[in-house]
C-alpha cells in the first residue's frame, strides 16, 4: 500500500486555483441532452440514469466530485469525516506517467451546478497495493482504488458510508451514481440495477464485482451501493471500468479494500 504525502505549502493558493478552475461553472446549464458526439460507454442504448432528486438524503449525501488542478474529474464517497474513497486512476497526472501531488486534489461534497456543500483539499492519499500508473495500461484493475485523507472534516460522521464485508450475491439490487462525462454538473444515478457476480482475474488474483449498472466516464471512483445486513446502504465496490456499448461495469469489491484502509485520522 503506497501512501503519498505532500506539504501544503500555500493553502490559500490552492483555494484560489480551485476558484479559477470552476470559474464560470455556476452559469453552466444542465440541458438534459448529452453534447453532440459525447462518449457514453457503460450506458447502452437505453439510458436508465436520472438526476438524484434529494442529494441531502442518504446515501447520496456522502458523494462528491473529486477533481485535480490538472482537470481530471471523478466521483468519490465519504467513508469517514476526513476519508474519501475513489479510483486510483483518477489521481494520475495528465501525461499518465505518474501520480498527482495530494495538495492538487480537491473534494467537493454534494457538487451541483457549480455549487457544493463543503470543500476540502487532500493532504495525503493511499492507493491500492501494486497499482501502477502505466500510460498504456494502468492498474491492475483490482488495485485501482484510493483513499484520500482530507485536510479537514467536511461532514458529520453519520454521513459516511460503511464498507460491506461481503460481496453482494448475484441479482442483489444495487445503485450507482456519479458525476458523468455527458452531464458532469449533476449527480446522475441508476437506481434499479443488480449484481451479476464476482469474477476473479487469473493473472493477478484480484476479485472484481460485475454489475449491470449504467454509468459512463466520470463515474470512476463512485460507490456501487448495496444494502448491508442492517438494511442501510453501504459500499459494495468502487466503480473502475465499464463495457464499450452496454450497461456493464466492474468494481473493486469493498471487501477487498476494507482490511487495507489507512487508520482514520
Amino acid at each position: 500500500m503506497r501512501r503519498v504525502r505532500w506539504p501544503s505549502a500555500v493553502a490559500s493558493c490552492a483555494v484560489v486555483a480551485l476558484a479559477v478552475m470552476v470559474a464560470g461553472v455556476p452559469q453552466a446549464q444542465d440541458t438534459r441532452v448529452p453534447p453532440s458526439g459525447a462518449l457514453r460507454p457503460g450506458v447502452g442504448a437505453h439510458d436508465p440514469r436520472r438526476p438524484v432528486a434529494d442529494r441531502s438524503a442518504a446515501p447520496w449525501r456522502a458523494l462528491g466530485r473529486v477533481q485535480t488542478e490538472l482537470g481530471r474529474r471523478c466521483t468519490g464517497a465519504l467513508i469517514g469525516p476526513r476519508l474519501v474513497l475513489t479510483a486510483a486512476h483518477c489521481l494520475m497526472n495528465r501525461s499518465r506517467t505518474g501520480m498527482v501531488q495530494p495538495g492538487s486534489v480537491h473534494f467537493l461534497l454534494g457538487y451541483h451546478l457549480g455549487t457544493w456543500a463543503a470543500h476540502a483539499q487532500v493532504s495525503a492519499y493511499t492507493v491500492g497495493p501494486g497499482f501502477t500508473p502505466n500510460p498504456q495500461r494502468p492498474g491492475p484493475a483490482g488495485a485501482d482504488w484510493a483513499v484520500l485523507t482530507l485536510e479537514r472534516a467536511v461532514a458529520p460522521a453519520g454521513y459516511a458510508l460503511a464498507l460491506l464485508a461481503d460481496p453482494p450475491a448475484p441479482r442483489t439490487p444495487l445503485m450507482l451514481g456519479g458525476y458523468q462525462q455527458d452531464r458532469p454538473e449533476v449527480l446522475l444515478a441508476d437506481t434499479e440495477c443488480r449484481a451479476l457476480g464476482v469474477e476473479r482475474r487469473s493473472a493477478t488474483g484480484h476479485a472484481m464485482l460485475v454489475h449491470d449498472c449504467a454509468g459512463t466516464r466520470g463515474t470512476s471512483g463512485a460507490p456501487v451501493l448495496a444494502r448491508g445486513p442492517d438494511g442501510q446502504w453501504g459500499v459494495a465496490g468502487i466503480a473502475v471500468a465499464v463495457a464499450s456499448d452496454i450497461a456493464l461495469g466492474h468494481a473493486v469489491p469493498a471487501a477487498a479494500i476494507g482490511p487495507l484502509l489507512p487508520r482514520s485520522p
